[in-house]
């Protein structure tokens, strides 16, 4: 983070610049890397009642601020391939439907009216768009787009950013997880890494309908503990909250952002370049295991039972084995399956200095996708021998 506000002074050297979030961006553009500045006065806008963005058009508006970058609060038109949109969607939806919906959805802030009174502020945040349409019907091309003046004064003015990774962006499943990972990413850094509202607030904030979720054990079941359980797998941090009572309502709740440990971090990483099938199996430990077919036995003759067939059993996974893994099939197999063709011994041997006491607890589903995680993520670190 210290080279990047290096870049930053550099880059605000002798011209005159908009707020950091801005100059962060432009910043981590140059570097061409999986992550992105949002700023923090768009993170913060709240959704008019009623209305809320669905998650393909939450992740086609993260796209179109990663493609805008360092220039997204300029007043000139930001462009895009369809073909990068479409990664991150299923092939039935299209394109045309996420801008319109861009277009008329409506947020808001607090603002003061033109007599110095209190107010609230409604606006969309894309003022105009254009697609390119293709005579056979297809998706290929570009789209334009220009962010209305009131967002550009938005993203100008940001002084705090939130900083998020593309593949997890596109690999949530919950338009509430989405938006619960952008408020954890912008506090995450703070001295108080909290966030508090009210049940209000907190609708307007995930933009959830008034007649979703009127009773709270609903709401913490079908957003709270779905959004916890995609970010604690997909994040850069974890998120719990406490809920604040009065009698046996709900009235406040506070959210809690706390950073991962590296071993945490290396799944983290591993988690978002693998794809996405399996991945709710693999964040509830119940991986799928593969048993080779067992031949049906013949018929029996008359007055013969039936053999009993028994399938081979699973390996036992106690613990990680010491000195060589070579004679551990299932261990071995994972490290020369992910490890990228490095020695397997020679990850191992950093997979017990990185892990340190904690190897000792992990046992079983858990201890396998630890090491099927370091094993990827030491990999994408390292490259080819």
């Amino acid at each position: 983070m210290n080279d990047i506000v290096n870049d930053v002074q550099e880059a605000s050297a002798g011209e005159e610049m908009p707020g950091r979030a801005m100059r962060v961006a432009e910043a981590l553009r140059r570097r061409e890397t999986n992550e992105f500045v949002k700023p923090g006065n768009l993170v913060e806008v709240r959704f008019v009642k009623g209305q809320s963005l669905s998650l393909t058009a939450s992740r086609l508006l993260a796209l179109m601020i990663l493609a805008a970058g360092g220039d997204a609060w300029r007043p000139i038109a930001h462009k895009m391939r369809k073909s990068d949109i479409r990664r991150g969607h299923k092939g039935n939806e299209r394109i045309a439907d996420m801008l319109e919906e861009l277009h008329r959805t409506l947020f808001a802030i607090d603002d003061l009216s033109w007599r110095g009174k209190k107010a609230t502020k409604r606006f969309p945040l894309i003022q105009s768009s254009r697609e390119e349409v293709e005579e056979d019907g297809g998706e290929r091309g570009w789209i334009e787009w220009e962010f209305t003046p009131d967002a550009r004064r938005l993203i100008r003015e940001s002084e705090t950013y939130a900083v998020l990774n593309r593949q997890a962006v596109l690999g949530f499943r919950s338009t509430y997880a989405l938006r619960l990972y952008e408020m954890g990413a912008l506090r995450i850094h703070r001295r108080q890494s909290t966030w508090r509202g009210d049940m209000m607030a907190l609708r307007a904030a995930f933009g959830i309908a008034p007649e979703l979720y009127k009773d709270f054990a609903q709401l913490r079941r079908k957003v709270l503990e779905r959004a916890k359980a995609e970010i604690d797998q997909l994040a850069h941090f974890t998120v719990d909250w406490r809920e604040v009572r009065r009698g046996r309502a709900v009235v406040e709740i506070e959210f809690h952002f706390q950073p991962k440990g590296a071993p945490e971090q290396l799944a983290t990483v591993a988690e978002n370049e693998r794809h996405s099938t399996g991945r709710k199996a693999r964040r509830e430990d119940t991986i799928e295991v593969v048993i080779a077919e067992v031949p049906t036995p013949r018929r029996p003759s008359p007055g013969l039972s039936a053999p009993v067939v028994t399938p081979p059993p699973l390996p036992a996974l106690e613990g990680f084995p010491e000195g060589s893994i070579r004679w551990t099939k299932a261990f071995a197999q994972v490290a020369q399956a992910h490890g990228g063709g490095w020695d397997i011994d020679l990850i191992a041997g950093a997979y017990r200095e990185q892990m340190g006491d904690r190897l000792a607890r992990l046992t079983g589903a858990k201890l396998m996708k630890s090491w099927t995680g370091f094993c990827q993520a030491f990999a994408a670190r390292r490259g080819r021998p």
